[in-house]
């Protein structure tokens, strides 16, 4: 796989355009969230990927992958499954900076995204398109194999809907047929702690001082 591709740090001028979206959304002396001024120095073994379960206005999760210096990042209200049979969902959102990755905590009720973030998982990815992932996503598909803690194997990203204000569309995530493949969701159901560092969702927000509005704590709903 040819990692200069997909990830590593961009050109600051690049990575800041790509960013503006992602900055004029939030007033960073409020939000705890990174604003993206550091680059990024790079990583063994491949471009990451993070996976954060999100509860705002209603509960989804985040999948993002790294792709030339930035997070490609879509809402995926139900989550991602193991299951092929299970066409998920992919809503294109704004790209994040790098160190978003490693974010987990409650960004202010009234600001963009207010709620509270866990990282559900994390790892790295490898590309399985046969093209860049830029030029995949330009294309409306790219596939990618998951190395990481709960989600492995190989997936999918089809734009089937193309257009919409931004001009991304709308996407389906699938499970790819392999060896992690299973029926049922997975470990949306049964994992639904933080990989790193090992809290619930309610445990996140009320370390900050906040409780998760209308919604039972993990231990109660599962």
């Amino acid at each position: 796989m040819d990692r200069s591709a997909d990830s590593g740090a961009a050109p600051g001028d690049a990575r800041d355009s790509a960013l503006s979206r992602y900055r004029r959304r939030r007033d960073f002396a409020r939000t705890a969230e990174p604003d993206g001024s550091t680059g990024d120095g790079g990583r063994e073994g491949g471009p990451l990927f993070v996976v954060q379960r999100h509860i705002a206005r209603s509960e989804h999760y985040d999948l993002r992958l790294e792709v030339d210096g930035v997070l490609k990042s879509w809402a995926v209200p139900k989550g991602p499954s193991t299951d092929p049979d299970d066409k998920r969902l992919a809503v294109p959102t704004e790209d994040h900076p790098l160190d978003y990755a490693g974010f987990e905590g409650t960004i202010p009720a009234d600001d963009y995204g207010g709620g509270t973030v866990l990282v559900w998982d994390t790892g790295t990815y490898a590309n399985t398109t046969g093209r860049s992932m830029a030029e995949g996503l330009a294309h409306g598909h790219v596939s990618f194999e998951l190395n990481g803690e709960k989600l492995t194997g190989r997936f999918a990203l089809h734009r089937f809907r193309p257009g919409g204000a931004d001009e991304q569309g709308q996407w389906l995530l699938v499970k790819e047929h392999d060896s992690a493949a299973g029926s049922g969701s997975g470990p949306v159901s049964t994992r639904p702690e933080s990989v790193r560092t090992g809290r619930g969702i309610g445990e996140v927000a009320d370390e900050e001082g906040r409780t998760v509005e209308g919604r039972p704590r993990d231990g109660d709903r599962r």
